[in-house]
């Protein structure tokens, strides 16, 4: 058991790492900027595993301890604990007094069926308060509270169930997102996936092909004088396939109110503006045309973006800025968005050029401008030229680069999907062990032993029975009281008896 716990308090520090330094897995561009950033310290930990803590040879090392640990721990007591459930109660003790609580109760001598019978109306009181009983000659034995012992059992098989559903769900888990506008649609493979992170078992293969068309996306917000701005619905109306040649079926998805399909789950978490832009180069062709994702920045829903048109001729053209909802702009300052719904929607941009290069397939950041090879346009004023567009309006770009259109908006929904194999059995095991540890903290494991003595000392004529009581581990109190009680009900005579009471503490 010692040694478990130190396992457990070193899983637990072992884990810290991962919540302090980047992972990998979770934010790739994170870690490559904290090497960049730290020259010595960077290279160091990516060998000893820290921007991998949980995939790590030393994070498993403690993890399969623990588990190797607690199945050394569980075994001997299962054997411990089914013995004691086939043997009776121990064999009444010598000295009763020197119990921690005692009392005694007196069989009035004209009660001559109360003596004969006072011990089996002691088993039959003690069974019925569900105590196992053990009769004997002149004594009764009796002991409860073994759900004691099966609660610290129970406890900690849920403790290895839970180290199990974990570990099922980190080898072949896996959770995903997805940038869908709204009118497209997703198909549950790899290529679809923004940003997809699995565990190391993981086969792309067992993805399950169902597909999703985002129809309508519904969005309100608060405009009374109270929380103004304040999100009052998300609701992105579907059609979901579950599999290839399914008929579609429309389905509601909102926040908290995930999609269930094929044992994955799909979860609402995002959304944002897309406006529509369409870009002519220098020879009059359409360079490019469509929706674009701009990230929100702030309550607001300011939204950064970048729109890149790399086969505009004669020169690649880029565009950098900003799309705000509800546009407001006073005086000199910058226009900022007043509202996150989109009352005023209007596109700010700056615009940057340069000779084409060829493709190299390389994969790169949509939302950021990488500006290597690209000159910032300028205006007449030798400024950089700053384009404002609301929907339905366009602008001709300086030298000949072709020209900008803004033909609308649209809205974007971020879709997570996910599969943990392992949660039920994870959740259910807390359930047990949360029963378990109530079982622990709340059952009382006593032993009471009942038993006729001699006639006491100038009293002829008298029987006395004595009753001994011990709790086997720390409780609430109470036991005096049940002992005294006990001894209440066994008391019997015509002028009725009073219980001679006595009670110790050792």
């Amino acid at each position: 058991m010692r040694t478990a716990l130190v396992l457990l308090f070193a899983l637990a520090v072992a884990a810290i790492p991962g919540s302090l330094i980047p992972q990998r897995r979770i934010s790739p561009v994170r870690v490559d900027d904290f090497i960049a950033a730290h020259p010595t310290l960077g290279p160091l930990y990516d060998k000893v595993g820290l921007f991998g803590v949980y995939s790590s040879p030393w994070f498993s090392a403690v993890y399969l301890l623990l588990f190797v640990s607690l199945v050394g721990c569980i075994v001997p007591r299962l054997r411990v604990y089914t013995r004691a459930l086939r043997a009776q109660p121990p064999r009444t003790p010598r000295n009763l007094r020197r119990l921690p609580a005692y009392a005694t109760a007196e069989i009035a001598p004209e009660d001559t069926e109360g003596a004969a019978t006072v011990l089996e109306r002691a088993a039959r009181e003690l069974k019925r308060q569900h105590y196992r009983v053990r009769v004997e000659e002149g004594s009764v034995a009796a002991e409860r509270g073994y759900l004691r012992e099966a609660g610290n059992l129970v406890f900690h098989i849920s403790l290895l169930f839970l180290l199990l559903g974990v570990a099922v769900g980190a080898l072949w888990g896996y959770r995903g997102s997805s940038v869908v506008i709204v009118g497209q649609g997703f198909s549950n493979s790899v290529t679809q996936y923004d940003d997809l992170t699995a565990g190391a078992w993981f086969k792309a293969t067992s993805l399950k092909p169902f597909n999703v068309v985002v129809k309508d996306f519904q969005v309100k917000f608060e405009t009374g004088p109270v929380q103004t701005g304040a999100a009052r619905l998300f609701r992105a109306d579907l059609d979901v396939t579950e599999a290839p040649g399914d008929p579609t079926k429309p389905v509601a998805l909102e926040v908290n109110h995930p999609l269930r399909v094929d044992g994955s789950t799909v979860h609402l978490i995002g959304h944002g503006y897309a406006p529509i832009v369409t870009v002519k180069d220098g020879q009059g062709n359409v360079a490019f045309s469509g929706p674009v994702v701009f990230l929100p920045q702030d309550g607001n829903f300011t939204s950064a973006g970048v729109v890149k048109v790399p086969d505009a001729r004669p020169d690649r053209i880029a565009l950098q800025g900003f799309f705000l909802p509800s546009a407001v702009q006073q005086g000199d300052q910058a226009p900022t968005s007043a509202f996150p719904d989109a009352l005023n929607p209007a596109l700010f941009v700056n615009v940057w050029s340069g000779a084409p290069v060829p493709e190299t397939g390389k994969a790169e950041n949509v939302y950021s401008l990488d500006t290597a090879g690209l000159t910032q346009v300028k205006g007449d004023d030798g400024a950089p030229l700053r384009i404002a567009l609301q929907p339905g309006q366009g602008v001709t770009l300086p030298n000949g680069l072709g020209s900008v259109q803004l033909d609308g908006w649209s809205r974007w929904v971020k879709l997570q999907v996910g599969d943990s194999p392992g949660a039920p059995l994870a959740l259910g095991s807390i359930a047990f062990a949360v029963l378990g540890l109530c079982l622990s903290l709340f059952v009382r494991p006593r032993r009471v032993w009942v038993r006729l003595a001699n006639r006491t000392e100038g009293e002829q004529g008298s029987t006395v029975v004595e009753i001994g009581g011990l709790d086997r581990a720390d409780a609430r109190g109470g036991l005096t009281d049940d002992v005294d009680e006990l001894a209440t009900h066994l008391a019997t005579g015509t002028a009725g008896p009073q219980a001679q009471k006595e009670a110790s503490t050792t």
